[in-house]
């Protein structure tokens, strides 16, 4: 083994770079050979200052983000009842499966429900989308190419919603959320 001569880190035999500081090894002081009693090793110096603050700042920053878990504005799960969520779940998938006739049947099932209505609201922006993108289609030859393009990428992002919704989530569509109608 030898010994990291920026740190004092001990590095593996066939080491390139240091483990701990990635300095170059041609700067690491070779082990005695085994024909030689060895030594005892040189204690590691201590870290700086500056080091042991940076080593901590990460440490604590590792931390935060293991123990906070990453808010999403976009995602309404908490602000519905379970026992609402659990009840209307069928539904809601309905409104992403079904088109316009899934929207009608949710809402004639459960006017009360304040978590189907939110997915009512992402079914309909959907829906719409739709339509502008087969307007798309008048457009000669670019609008040929981009109306099905668009309309894969709804198609896929109501998939989506759909085990969403499976799984008891209450999250806005990735690329209509941003639209200004039906807020």
């Amino acid at each position: 083994m030898a010994f990291c001569t920026k740190c004092g880190a001990q590095i593996p035999d066939g080491s390139v770079f240091c483990t701990s500081c990635g300095a170059s090894v041609a700067a690491a002081a070779p082990t005695p050979s085994a024909a030689a009693p060895e030594p005892a090793p040189a204690p590691a110096p201590q870290p700086q200052p500056q080091q042991q603050y940076q080593q901590q700042q990460q440490q604590q920053q590792y931390q935060y983000q293991q123990a906070a878990p990453q808010y999403n504005p976009y995602d309404h799960t908490s602000e519905f009842d379970p026992k609402d969520i659990s009840d209307n779940k069928v539904y809601a998938m309905a409104t992403y499966m079904l088109s316009v006739i899934g929207v009608v049947i949710a809402l004639l099932a459960s006017r009360d429900s304040a978590y189907l209505k939110f997915h009512v609201r992402q079914a309909m922006k959907l829906q719409i989308s739709e339509i502008l993108c087969t307007f798309l289609m008048i457009v000669p030859f670019l609008g040929w190419i981009a109306a099905p393009i668009c309309l894969l990428i709804i198609t896929v992002l109501q998939i989506i919603a759909f085990f969403q919704v499976c799984g008891g989530k209450a999250k806005e569509p990735a690329i209509i959320r941003s639209f200004p109608f039906m807020k």
